[in-house]
């Protein structure tokens, strides 16, 4: 970026001084380059996790990914870490209590229980999580789970439930079969 050298400066110090982000950098680099094209982001995710030397990790999932994170729990467990999960509806809150109307709702007429990222994140850090990893959070409650959570978060699925959780087939296809997303 030749057009912003300040700011490229800036960031670049900012791995300098914080000396735990720099380690998260080069491990991540490191597990980059050990499972490059070979590793599945399962793998991945481990192999992070044992080299910044984290036991305790998070699962932050949709209550429509219920099999998925359990499946995810049952791998992370065999390869020897202690795993906490949380379901997106902890805590049924009502989504009239922040303003939706019933027209609103996905099935008007009955309760709805809104998502609950804050929930989620504040009993992954009660559970002193060390890595947490999101499975299926809505668009939105991704972001507010990312501004709560206290420890790093990465992403295993991202939901996308037209595409089978798989939201990069939309840009593959962005030139056929979903070329009206362009204009």
């Amino acid at each position: 970026m030749v057009t912003e050298p300040q700011v490229l400066e800036r960031s670049s110090r900012i791995y300098l001084d914080d000396e735990e982000l720099r380690r998260m950098a080069a491990e991540s680099s490191r597990t980059e380059a050990a499972g490059y094209c070979e590793a599945t982001r399962v793998e991945e995710t481990m192999d992070f996790a044992r080299r910044m030397g984290w036991r305790r990790l998070g699962i932050a999932h949709c209550m429509g990914l219920m099999r998925e994170a359990e499946a995810a729990r049952d791998i992370f467990i065999a390869g020897g870490f202690e795993v906490f999960t949380v379901c997106c509806k902890a805590g049924s809150i009502d989504k009239e209590s922040m303003g939706i109307k019933d027209e609103e709702k996905v099935h008007p007429g009955r309760f709805e229980a809104m998502c609950n990222p804050v929930g989620q994140a504040t009993l992954l850090a009660e559970a002193g999580t060390e890595l947490n990893i999101l499975i299926g959070l809505c668009v939105g409650h991704d972001s507010i789970f990312f501004m709560h959570s206290k420890a790093p978060v990465t992403v295993l699925v991202a939901k996308d439930r037209v595409l089978g959780h798989n939201p990069v087939a939309a840009l593959y296809t962005s030139s056929t079969y979903y070329r009206r997303l362009r204009s």
